[in-house]
């Protein structure tokens, strides 16, 4: 019998099983028009609250939820103070970087990652003494470098200061040439992927998720990829000529079946992918949950965060 359940168990991908290894707090989960739920997941490694920021669209209310739920035991500055460490920009859209700007007076000092055309785009257009003030360490004087800017480079790993987690940079394709970026986070030999928005490949043709799926595929076939949270803005009705380098359910699917290709179909079965970066406008939400239900033919674990809420990978 024991040699039956090994097996058996030897057949499951060990993200199914094993020991969590990173902890998520989402603190906004929509696309836009809800300005206190837009794009940002506190990432740790579990056990510890040594956390980053992926996108910080909304900070303080997804915090102050989080607090209202039980997940943290201190005031709401003191986990933006404190538990906080860092912060990784996908891409300077407003919906994934506003909080990080409007609760910089509050902050302590703090790493900002992103690729240097992201990071451009904070130096020049938003922390500026016209349109609020440099919490910068470059731009323009005087320079109070409460953050500092760490370019990523493509492909290149590095540690997140004040944690024990390191993070990769792809790049993604938002509407060419505008771009994104998916940030791999690892956690001694556990994996995450975050993915910033992007365009399907077959509508974008830079091939950028494909070069992603290279990466991903065998760290899922191994079991060290815990999850993916990747959006999905808009319900299949949506025009291509206005996704504006977003998904919708039928685009996802189909860049996941690429992915099952490279990581193997059985692989793929029941693993997580979080969905992120809905669109709420009408019943958008609800459209894009039930047409993803409907037809997912990997068969992965689809999941829907909530803002406030813990997730355990």
């Amino acid at each position: 019998m024991n040699k039956l359940l090994c097996l058996l168990l030897a057949l499951i991908p060990s993200y199914l099983y094993s020991q969590s290894a990173f902890t998520v707090v989402p603190l906004g989960v929509k696309g836009g028009l809800d300005e206190s739920n837009l794009s940002s997941y506190m990432v740790a490694p579990a056990g510890s609250n040594d956390y980053v920021c992926l996108d910080a669209g909304t900070v303080y209310m997804g915090i102050q939820r989080a607090v209202d739920a039980g997940i943290f035991h201190l005031p709401v500055s003191m986990v933006l103070r404190q538990h906080i460490k860092g912060y990784l920009i996908s891409h300077p859209h407003l919906d994934h970087l506003a909080g990080l700007i409007i609760n910089s007076p509050d902050d302590t000092a703090k790493t900002i990652y992103g690729m240097p055309n992201t990071l451009k785009v904070l130096e020049e257009k938003y922390f500026t003494w016209a349109g609020w003030a440099n919490f910068g360490d470059k731009g323009e004087a005087p320079v109070l470098k409460k953050y500092h800017y760490a370019a990523l480079e493509a492909g290149k790993e590095i540690p997140l200061t004040g944690t024990t987690m390191t993070v990769t940079a792809f790049p993604l394709s938002h509407g060419e040439p505008y771009q994104s970026t998916a940030f791999l986070i690892r956690n001694g030999e556990a994996y995450l992927l975050y993915l910033g928005d992007t365009g399907a490949d077959t509508i974008e043709h830079a091939g950028r998720l494909a070069a992603l799926w290279q990466t991903a595929g065998p760290l899922i076939k191994t079991g060290k990829l815990k999850a993916i949270f990747i959006e999905t803005s808009f319900p299949n009705s949506q025009p291509e000529k206005t996704l504006f380098g977003h998904l919708t359910p039928r685009l996802l699917m189909g860049e996941l079946n690429k992915l099952a290709s490279v990581a193997g179909t059985k692989a793929l079965y029941n693993f997580p992918i979080v969905i992120t970066h809905r669109k709420p406008s009408g019943n958008q939400e609800a459209v894009i949950k039930k047409e993803l239900e409907a037809n997912n033919p990997p068969h992965v674990k689809l999941i829907f965060p909530r803002q406030g809420s813990r997730l355990e990978f």
